[in-house]
């Protein structure tokens, strides 16, 4: 007999195969309801060394898996020779688990996770992951006469474009396509895949740096088209449920990305893509940056206002000026002018002692006003124009050409620039102008023409400048701050910013949403010119409020052109002492900071999260205005001149806590929150470890050995875990090298006692320190009976007002070790 649990079982186990069934018939459907190119007919296949290939009457299909949740589609048209080579991917094709099945009517080639199904008749493919249908091809590859579009029809130039068409679902919210501010929902736009500067834009712009071949579904896919020449992405705007790619010539080549959760299917992105190296500690702090400083005694005094006025910074960023008296005419010099910088070399080794390290800023460009013009031409390091000369033509900087970084003459002479600068002193390179800011399509370079290299020019800058850096110094961390790049870009250690926006409400209000949206395509490192870069306006208010946003996005560096001060040292006592606050708290979260920095190097994790990748739900799929920084802290940034009351989400899945006054909010609800001056709505989540250093003047002051603790207690959580990654901060590899350390921090609820595990996993070349810690547990009602650290009783400090309770330890990380609070009956 079977009773009410074993009858429970029995149902849900018919509801899943019901279900499961249900899918598979729902996928048939969706095969049968589109038909491709209806003049696209299904002649025969092959399988060869682990890939599928399907013979059309037009061309052939080549499907190459790369794991159980990538795989690769590419259509060779009749008559066109397969291109295999890729700009993005550098994962290895992976042939284990793959299966293949023919029938009359169809065919189906699948991995442990994803499943193609090819209708013969008519003739369509299909995408499935764990029996659910994913995407699929509508007419497929086609060519049609391409649409223009007014802003871009100088730049996009074509008669007829190549196209990949899909089906989507009429629910389907769409992300991607690189930096845009368009609101999280792109749907419903047709953009151009173009990397062009907007200058001064606010709170909308189809057409940014950065353009990625990258689409996200609300269904919880990837499909990236693995093409560089430049086109369009166009996100179903004539309404009718249709997703295409449009390139002017290239790869017909896109893979399609899924996993179990949105962090999966990053992570298997950027498995594909490749991975972001860890970035050298120094660059979690506070830079001091304008456009910009015109001599060595103004940045040395700039740099020395910063220390008597006690606010941290670890970076100075040279722009233009570093090279020549004038905005115009000087590209190309890329030496130390020396009227201006008459000894660069001590002002760097000066500012070292300082802790400060030394940005330079450099761009493609050599101008026929430049110092090495004659040199550039000599070296034939040039773009050429049709009839073999250097492609010389004007543009705002001045006339002359373009690196041609594919030419191996160029390629060296650039690097030799960077390692010769990288001999100076010189930690950090600023490459500016990479979108490229102008190219003229008749311009030729060494591995093609202007419109298929476009794109990808910020991409392959990139990998030169971290090359170079590499062989400079061999074990230490590059710093490449980069305005333009594409997909896979991240892997060369590239660092974005969200360009030269508006000094305003407007240009602030979209800026979380492009960070979001980057974080998901692999570039998590997405920031913004903290204050607005373009206009002169001086207004505290939107500055301070910038500056709270920046202690929770990646990189925090106020930056502006010179009319207006970006520095706080130069701003009103007021702004300045708010701006202090900012900073010096950016630096308290370093611990927890670099801990993102490892997750994202190993997982691709972004470091900022949009709400629903923790919590589904489709009200979420559009909202930005309060996002996830890691994985426990909730941040709400002002985005609005003289909000007193901001709404706030709590998501579902967690009850959470005010940072600042320790209140706390039950999820799944929105609060009318109280603005304060002096800080953004921040929230940490009940059950979190937070991990905080002391204050410092530069994270080179920092000590992983005296550290604050906190953690975030809450009747709902029996049992919570966090892990917080340590290295020196600046050797290359230091994870794979074993120098590292790992700090597990376990709690577990007793019925009258609260545990802690105190766990240290070293790397193989590390060593077991002794640690001072400040543990800080929040909402602790009474005070405990006594707390024990091991086998001895601690002294602890129960503070009644605020409920927290402080137990200063001395840990021992060789061993593992409990801490108990034994609570009163």
């Amino acid at each position: 007999m079977i009773n009410s649990e074993q009858h429970e079982t029995v149902k849900k186990q018919k509801n899943k195969h019901m279900k499961q069934k249900l899918n598979i018939i729902m996928l048939f459907i969706t095969i049968l309801s589109f038909a491709q190119n209806p003049n696209r007919k299904y002649l025969s296949y092959k399988q060869q060394d682990g890939t599928f290939e399907v013979l059309t009457n037009d061309g052939h299909y080549i499907f190459t898996p790369y794991s159980a949740e990538v795989i690769e589609t590419s259509f060779i048209p009749k008559g066109e020779v397969y291109n295999s080579k890729s700009h993005a991917v550098v994962l290895n094709p992976f042939f284990t688990g793959t299966k293949f099945i023919e029938t009359t009517d169809y065919l189906k080639f699948e991995t442990d996770g994803i499943k193609i199904y090819i209708q013969k008749e008519p003739f369509k493919i299909s995408y499935s992951y764990n029996g659910k249908p994913i995407i699929s091809e509508k007419r497929g590859y086609f060519k049609a006469p391409h649409e223009p579009m007014d802003f871009v029809k100088g730049n996009i130039v074509a008669k007829e474009t190549e196209r990949i068409e899909f089906n989507l679902t009429s629910d389907e919210v769409l992300y991607g396509a690189g930096a845009r501010a368009l609101g999280m929902n792109r749907r419903g736009y047709r953009l151009p895949l173009y990397n062009r500067a907007h200058y001064g834009y606010e709170t909308h712009s189809e057409l940014l740096n950065f353009t990625l071949p990258i689409i996200m579904s609300s269904k919880q896919y990837m499909i990236h088209f693995d093409n560089a020449p430049i086109g369009y992405l166009d996100l179903d705007s004539k309404k009718d449920n249709t997703l295409t790619y449009e390139t002017i010539s290239g790869r017909k080549t896109y893979q399609v990305i899924v996993g179990d959760s949105w962090e999966d299917i990053i992570n298997n992105y950027t498995d594909l893509t490749g991975k972001q190296p860890m970035p050298p500690r120094w660059v979690l702090g506070n830079f001091s940056s304008r456009f910009g400083y015109h001599s060595q005694v103004q940045t040395e005094a700039t740099i020395d206002a910063f220390k008597d006025e006690g606010i941290p910074v670890d970076a100075v960023i040279l722009d233009l000026y570093w090279f020549g008296k004038e905005i115009q005419g000087t590209l190309g010099n890329f030496e130390f002018y020396k009227d201006s910088f008459p000894n660069s070399k001590q002002m760097i080794k000066t500012f070292q002692s300082k802790n400060v390290e030394t940005i330079l800023i450099t761009e493609p460009y050599v101008l026929t006003t430049s110092n090495r013009w004659d040199e550039a031409v000599k070296e034939g390091i040039l773009a050429k124009d049709s009839i073999g000369n250097p492609a010389v033509y004007d543009f705002y900087f001045g006339n002359g050409g373009i690196i041609d970084i594919y030419n191996p003459q160029g390629e060296q002479w650039f690097k030799a620039i960077y390692k010769n600068l990288s001999d100076l002193g010189v930690n950090g390179f600023w490459g500016d102008l990479g979108e490229p800011e102008v190219l003229p399509s008749w311009v030729n370079f060494s591995k093609g023409k202007a419109d298929e290299i476009h794109n990808i020019y910020g991409h392959d800058w990139a990998k030169l400048v971290y090359e170079a850096s590499i062989e400079a110094n061999p074990n230490r961390r590059p710093f490449i701050l980069m305005r333009a790049g594409y997909s896979g870009s991240q892997r060369y250690g590239l660092i974005p910013w969200s360009g030269d926006v508006s000094r305003s409400w407007g240009g602030i209000k979209p800026q979380p949403e492009i960070a979001l949206q980057m974080g998901m395509q692999g570039l998590a490192y997405m920031h913004s010119d903290l204050g607005g870069f373009a206009g002169a306006n001086l207004d505290d208010e939107l500055y301070v409020r910038w500056l709270q946003y920046g202690v929770f996005q990646p990189i925090y560096r106020p930056h502006a052109d010179e009319n207006v001060p970006s520095e706080p040292v130069f701003r009103s006592d007021k702004a300045k002492a708010l701006a202090k606050q900012a900073i010096s708290l950016r630096y308290r979260f370093l611990p927890y900071n670099y801990n993102l920095v490892f997750e994202n190097n190993q997982k691709g994790a972004p470091l900022m999260r949009p709400l629903f990748f923790e919590e589904d739900n489709e009200q979420l799929l559009n909202y930005s205005e309060t996002y996830l920084w890691g994985n426990d802290i909730l941040v709400s940034p002002i985005l609005e001149a003289g909000k007193k009351v901001q709404e706030v989400y709590f998501p579902k899945t967690s009850k959470w806590f005010d940072f600042y006054s320790d209140e706390n909010f039950n999820g799944g609800q929105t609060k009318s929150i109280q603005t304060r001056e002096n800080s953004i709505p921040t929230f940490v989540r009940a059950g979190a470890f937070i991990l905080m250093a002391k204050p410092m003047q530069s994270t080179e002051e920092y000590k992983a050995n005296n550290l604050q603790l906190h953690y975030y207690n809450d009747a709902s959580i029996k049992e919570s875990k966090r892990e917080f990654y340590n290295d020196d901060g600046l050797t290359k590899d230091a994870f794979e090298k074993g120098q590292y350390e790992i700090l597990e921090f376990e709690f577990e609820k007793e019925k009258r006692s609260l545990e802690f595990e105190f766990e240290a996993k070293l790397g193989k070349a590390f060593s077991f320190e002794e640690k001072q810690f400040n543990l800080i547990i929040h909402n602790i009602i009474e005070t405990p009976k006594r707390v024990k650290f091991g086998h001895k009783k601690v002294k602890f400090l129960y503070d009644s007002e605020s409920n927290t309770l402080n137990i200063p330890i001395i840990w021992n990380t060789s061993e593992e070790t409990e801490l108990k609070i034994k609570l009163k009956q």
